[in-house]
């Protein structure tokens, strides 16, 4: 793919993992309700900073890889692919009922560095997290272009939009909490995603570098 396929293949999909309820959202929305805006700020900073040190490890190490061996470059292909199925067709089957807002209830609170500290913490300790940049974004960079490089293009990207998002919800956190707790909306977007998830994993098997 090109260039900017790549940008605008990895901002729809980064974008939907974004907004997806999960543990990150948990926190940052359970810290503004309980702890205020300001340690909830800086709970998503350290998120970013986690999802950041996950992508440079990711984006070094698959350049590397991908330099180096076309059989490697296939494994991480065919592993991206994998995952992205495997995820998309667990929330198609088993999308969830209930958003806990208090998920994310894992750190007792202090200030702005203890905020920032669970943030960064809670992110780069989940093997999830990991799992998806190592698998991911490796399917997303175009041929000719510098893998650490792009690979980190990519990371910042995902950090941007999650800022973003957790910005959100920090300025909104009673309406979206409560939003997102109705058993409908939690299972269209699951499955809204699921089906989003599996479509980019049969590209990405079925697509040549």
């Amino acid at each position: 793919m090109t260039t900017t396929q790549a940008l605008i293949a990895f901002s729809l999909a980064a974008g939907l993992l974004t907004i997806t309820p999960g543990l990150d959202t948990a926190l940052v929305l359970r810290t503004a309700a309980a702890e205020g805006w300001r340690r909830a700020a800086a709970t998503a900073a350290g998120i970013g900073l986690g999802c950041l040190a996950w992508g440079a490890a990711a984006a070094f190490g698959a350049g590397a890889l991908l330099v180096a061996s076309h059989t490697a470059y296939t494994i991480l292909k065919w592993a991206g692919a994998a995952y992205l199925v495997w995820l998309g067709v667990n929330l198609l089957r088993k999308p969830r009922t209930r958003f806990d807002a208090e998920a994310g209830a894992t750190a007792p609170s202090g200030g702005l560095v203890a905020a920032l500290g669970k943030g960064f913490w809670n992110n780069l300790l989940n093997p999830k997290v990991g799992v998806f940049y190592v698998s991911f974004l490796p399917q997303f960079i175009p041929a000719g272009a510098s893998p650490a490089a792009f690979g980190l293009l990519l990371a910042s990207m995902h950090v941007v939009m999650g800022l973003a998002w957790s910005g959100g919800l920090i300025l909104a956190t009673a309406p979206i909490a409560k939003a997102l707790r109705p058993p409908g909306v939690v299972k269209w977007l699951d499955r809204v995603t699921g089906g989003v998830f599996v479509a980019f994993g049969v590209r990405i098997a079925l697509e040549r570098r």
